[in-house]
This record gives structure tokens, sequence and C-alpha cells, in this order.
């Protein structure tokens, strides 16, 4: 999912300081708050909605209302607090909301999602704003309790002193009297002279994921839990037929076996007794597409290119452009299905009992999940609580709540808490696939093979009507799929049309991480360099023809010339590729240098430019663009989800590699530093990885790709 502009994260900033709660001993600010004001004693936390804790302990907590999958949004969110209460990040304590889209719903996006790169845009305002409201809060109460001007107090440390006289209180003393001081309307941030923001802060989830204190979805225990291992129709679309359960309760510590209309399920005192238990059983499944294969699939993307579409994008007159070109060029590409491929397995522990049901698990939408559970449990909303974990991996497939609401069925059929774990093949053969995307370009140009129009037709489905319609869905057009359809470039002329196709009943579909602009990303950089070949110019003069002077995106395509020595002679059969690109409130290019060794390919080293605008912190920021690098780079090298006679083919890490220590290259990452509001940083890597390896095997093969991955006969696995 893209996330919008940072002009439209500015926007209903005020409702995230709609209700300051006070009570015994505390202080607590809402994250929004719309909630009743409902005071709670002894350690004066207002819950379930408080964003900003001020405990008459000393602890301050901060709820964060993101998931956390490794992306760093409980640093990020600490930092924030933790600057405009003068205080190290390390003082603040985070937590996870838990599910609810009233109380944490992004303020763009509507709903409690982490997605689209948006969680820090999302955050950088709003949560400054709470805790500087805390700050004046506190300060006014310090100012009251000392008979002084508010003006001659400040902040440090965690206290308020006053300087003339020599006094200062910590934020725990203050806690109680500052509850009762008036919420600032509108307070403002510190706009400069940074102590926090924009410092390599130690991540605060860092210490306890190396000694393995974390607590993941996968660590929930229980009292009395039982485990549960499923398996769902191997055909698209299948449903559960007859199954005998007895083979599965012979095995010793099997205590039950659990039919759903799609799926069946062995429930056991361990984790091994449930698997065990469910390899014993011979289901049978009845229906599906069974004659579904890739290429038929494949077949049907290529018939919606010769369809016109809507129209999402327009500017000029593209068929006079055309009419009048002294050349054209034009170029079909496709892109396969892909998996998500996260290390933590889909697992979700639940208890169903007394009308009332509580869920243990990572979700990127923990709130939608609480009430597509309450729907298919036909339980009121305010009967399901979903408590969050951390996330060992999303990429987007923890976006769907399917997978949730299959527990929540089994559990209710178990006298008992249950952990549901799907093995690494069900997670592999029942995902919520990145689909099909097929483009079709075509370029009208001059004498001297420069865009006169650029016309590009998108096949893709429409994830958005059903994801999030009201933001993306316009039209008849998924934002989404035609997101950087036409790249950073100013043509004069162009045209961008979109061509639904959505794949076959029973197929789950949904986002991958880096969602449109994975697809067109590819095809607009590649062609870029194809048209630069066409016109006898060097692929980064080519592009900063086209660029707008002294933006960002040609700022940083100078730089990351600049670093990479770009046009200086290379070792004898290593070659280099560029891509730049926009998206995610970024700006972001790459310039990958690779080695053919006997038609094999060899990424040696990957040097990236990030303008994400202010780093919160860098370090964060080069650990997501580097791990976006490899998650891009595995799909570029060997992604590829298949389907024959109606079963996906591909199960494991075997089928379906990842980009390992052997075959990492070096990964350098430059951070243009400047003062705009920040961007995200956690897709435009993966975004950018396949046409930069593209551009480097066309400079050294003379022949451009069009299809991802790339061609099996390059690529050495490992």
């Amino acid at each position: 999912m893209k996330a919008p502009t940072n002009a439209a994260m500015t926007t209903d900033r005020r409702r995230f300081l709609a209700v300051c709660l006070a009570g015994t001993g505390g202080l607590t600010l809402g994250f929004p708050l719309l909630a009743p004001r409902t005071a709670m004693a002894a350690e004066a936390t207002f819950r379930p909605n408080a964003f900003l804790a001020i405990g008459g302990d000393g602890t301050i907590t901060a709820t964060v209302p993101y998931a956390e999958m490794g992306q760093g949004a409980m640093t990020s969110i600490a930092m924030l607090a933790a600057e405009e209460l003068a205080v190290a990040p390390a003082a603040i304590k985070t937590v996870l909301a838990p599910g609810d889209n009233k109380l944490y719903a992004h303020p763009v996006l509507g709903e409690q999602i982490t997605g689209g790169s948006a969680s820090l845009a999302g955050s950088w305002m709003p949560i400054r704003k709470a805790a500087a409201a805390a700050r004046i809060m506190l300060v006014e109460a310090a100012a009251r309790r000392w008979g002084v001007g508010a003006a001659t107090c400040t902040v440090a440390d965690g206290r308020v002193h006053h300087a003339a006289s020599k006094r200062s209180l910590a934020y725990s003393e203050l806690a109680q009297a500052a509850a009762s001081v008036p919420v600032p309307a509108d307070p403002p941030v510190k706009t400069g002279g940074f102590k926090v923001i924009g410092t390599a802060a130690p991540r605060v989830d860092s210490a306890a994921k190396v000694d393995g204190s974390a607590v993941f979805g996968l660590d929930v225990r229980r009292p009395g839990m039982v485990y549960a291992a499923v398996q769902a129709s191997p055909v698209i679309g299948g449903k559960l037929g007859a199954v005998d359960d007895k083979p599965a309760l012979a095995v010793a510590g099997v205590t039950q076996v659990v039919r759903l209309a799609n799926a069946v399920a062995v429930v056991g005192r361990h984790t091994g007794a449930a698997r065990k238990g469910l390899a014993m059983l011979e289901p049978h499944w009845d229906g599906g597409l069974t004659d579904l294969s890739t290429e038929a699939l494949v077949k049907q993307a290529d018939a919606a290119l010769d369809r016109k579409g809507v129209t999402a994008a327009t500017k000029g007159d593209v068929a006079k452009a055309f009419a009048g070109a002294a050349s054209t060029f034009e170029a079909d590409y496709r892109m396969p299905m892909l998996a998500h491929a996260a290390m933590e397995p889909l697992n979700c522990t639940v208890e169903v009992r007394d009308g009332a049901c509580e869920i243990w698990v990572g979700s990127q939408v923990p709130g939608r999940a609480r009430i597509d559970v309450a729907k298919a449990l036909g339980l009121d909303e305010d009967r399901v609580k979903v408590n969050s974990y951390l996330i060992g991996g999303g990429f987007g497939r923890r976006l769907q709540s399917e997978w949730i609401v299959q527990a929540a069925l089994i559990a209710r059929q178990v006298k008992a808490p249950v952990k549901v774990v799907w093995s690494r093949e069900e997670d592999t053969r029942q995902d919520a696939y990145r689909y099909h995307n097929h483009s079709r370009v075509r370029v009208a140009l001059d004498a001297k093979g420069n865009p006169l129009a650029f016309d590009h037709r998108i096949v893709a489905p429409a994830i958005m009507l059903w994801f999030l319609p009201s933001l993306l869905w316009k039209d008849g057009v998924d934002v989404d799929a035609t997101n950087a359809a036409t790249g950073p470039y100013a043509f004069p002329n162009l045209m961008v049309d979109y061509v639904r196709n959505d794949p076959p009943d029973g197929l789950l579909v949904g986002n991958w991480r880096g969602v449109g602009e994975t697809r067109n990303g590819f095809v607009v950089e590649t062609v870029m360099d194809q048209l630069a070949a066409k016109a006898g110019v060097d692929p980064v003069e080519y592009r900063r023809r086209l660029l707008p002077p002294k933006s960002r995106i040609a700022v940083l395509l100078d730089r990351l010339a600049q670093e990479t020595g770009w046009g200086k002679p290379l070792p004898a059969g290593t070659t280099r590729g560029v891509a730049i690109q926009s998206g995610f409130g970024s700006h972001m290019g790459l310039v990958a240098q690779v080695r053919m060794d006997g038609g094999k390919l060899k990424v040696e080293r990957m040097t990236a430019v990030i303008d994400c605008g202010i780093a919160v912190n860098p370090n964060v920021v080069r650990q997501q663009i580097e791990g976006g690098l490899l998650f891009g780079l595995t799909a570029a090298l060997y992604s590829n989800i298949t389907i024959a006679d109606g079963r996906v083919v591909e199960s494991n890490f075997h089928d379906q590699p990842v980009v390992r220590m052997v075959n990492t290259p070096k990964i350098d990452v430059i951070i243009i530093e400047n003062g705009n509001d920040p961007g995200g940083v956690g897709e435009p890597g993966t975004a950018i990885v396949a046409p930069a390896i593209a551009n480097a095997v066309f400079a050294a093969t003379g022949k451009p790709l069009h299809q991802l991955p790339l061609p099996a006969s390059m690529v050495e696995r490992v």
C-alpha cells in the first residue's frame, strides 16, 4: 500500500489530542482518545485507550498503535515522545496497542493498519504533539506549585526545573497535578535543535530479541493451552469432504480433530502430537479449481493487455504525439505470483469462552481482525479482544485476517486456549499472494530519442477494492496498482490505463512488500535504460534530462552518480545498472554492480541513496533499506509461485530460496539529510532492486529483461 503524501499526513491531527484522561497519581494522553473518562486508581493508567502514561512510580509508557515486525516502530515512537519530553528513549517503556480501530486508527488510512511504510509518517506530528502536550501540562503543574511563570521553567532528564530558585521536580511527582491542567488545543512541537531525533539511538527492542525474552506471537503461552496443526484444501477453492479421524486420535497426545468447511485441524497437548496426528489423516477434498495452472493465468493476463481499461492518469495529447513521432518503442512485461516467506509462520492463539473471544497474535490489522472474528463467531465486537505481539516478518501477509478467523473457528470447538501454528508448507501454499501483473509500455520518441509520450497499460487485480476502497479505489482504478506508473519523470504527454484482472474465486491474493512500486518501478526503469540505449545516451544523463531541475529526485540522482563513480571504467566483465524511484513519501536511487561469469550472474555491490526527509534514527533507516534490498534481491533472482492441477507447486525454502550470506553483495546506504517531514523506508529498497540489476544485465548482454524472476539459467542457486 502506498503511503499518502506528507501533506495528507498532516490532516486531522487535532483528534489525536482529543481527550486528556486524568486520575490518581498519573497523567494519560489519548491517541486518539474518544472514550469516556474512566479513571483507574493504583498506578493511574487509563486503559485501554491511552497513548502516553506517566505513572506515580516514574514509569513513562507509550502505547504503540502500529505493529512491530522488525521495522523499528517501537523505537521510532519512543524517540518522538522522548524528544518532546526531554528524556532518553530508553526511559520510555513501549507496549503494543490492542486491536481497536476506534482508538488506534492511522490518521489517514482510517484503520489500525501497519503498511505502506506509513507508520512513522503517520506518527511524526501526532505523537510529538501528544508528548508536547504532556510536557506543557507538567511544566504548568510545577509552575503552579512554585508560584512562578511557566515560561521560567525548563525540562530535562525527566524533570521540570526552575533555574532561578534551583528547584526541580520529577515528572512522577507532578503527574497527578498535571492531570488537572487543561489540555493545550494545539501544542507547539520542537522545530529544531533535536537531541534525540536524528541520532542513532539503540533500538528499544534489540536487547530482548537478543536475549530471547522478546515475546512474538509464536512464543505466547496460556494456562491449559493446547496446540493445533491445520491443513486447508491443497486444491484452490476446494472443500473438506470425508475424513476418518481415528488414525489421528490414536497418536499419543492428540485430543481432538476439528473440521472446518475447507480445512481440518488436529489438536494435541503439544505441537509434536498435533503435527503427527495431522500427518496420519487422509482427508478427501471436494471440488476446487483442479484445472487451474500458471499457464492459464498468464494467458488470461496476456489477453487483458489487448483490452482497453480505465484511465488512471492522463496528460496532453498522446495520440497526436504518436502520430508525429520519429520512432516508437513498445514492450510487454510479465511479473509472477509471489509468496511472502516470512521467517515466523502464521500462528494465532485463541480462547473462546462464555460468549467472548480473546486472541493473542501478531497482526498488521488487529482492529480489522477483531471485527472479522466477531462476525465469524456471531459476537458483538466488544466481546472480542485482540492482544498484539511482535511479528517475525509480515511483508503484507498479515494485512489479511482470514488465518486469524480460521484459528477462532477452531478454538470455538476446543474447550481450552488453542495455539494454531501453520507449517512452513501451509504458509507457502495457502498464502495471500502477490498476483500476476502484466504491463504494456508504448513510447513516442522525437528524432533525438527523447520521449514525446509515455503510454502504460497495467493489468492487475483490484486489491484495494476490498482492502481499502475509501482511500485507494477511485473511479474504477486501483490506485496502488497504478502507483509509480510513469516514474518520477516529466513526460510531456502520458497515459496510464488500468485493466482489472482478478484471480479466480478461491485463490487468495493481497499486498506484498513494496506493492505498486515493485511492479511499475521494474517496468519504467528498465524501459528508461532501453530508451537511453536507443538514443545512444548514458542512462544517468538520459534520466537527468527528464527530471524537474533541482527537484529532490534530481539531486538524489546526482549524488548517486557521484557516490558510485558513475561513468568511470570498471573491471573487465563488470557492469552497472541504475534505477531511481519516488514513493512512500521518500526518494531512492540504486546502482547495482554485477559480474557475468560464464553466463552466470553475481551481484557484487549495491549502493543506495535515500532521501527520506528527516532520518529519525539513521541506523534504523539503514537497516530497513538493507533488509528491503535483500528482500527485493530474493524476488528478482528466485521468487515465482506456480500452480499446476489447481495446486501451488512450491512449498518451502528448498524450492523458494532466499538470498543467503554467501551470495549477499556488499551494500552501501547513503542518507541525504534535509528538513522535510520523514517518509517511509521499509519498502523503497524492495521496489528498486530488480530494475537496477536488470539494467546491469542489459549493459552486459545487450538483451533487455522483461520478465521476473531473472532467467534460471543466469542465476546460481545456493
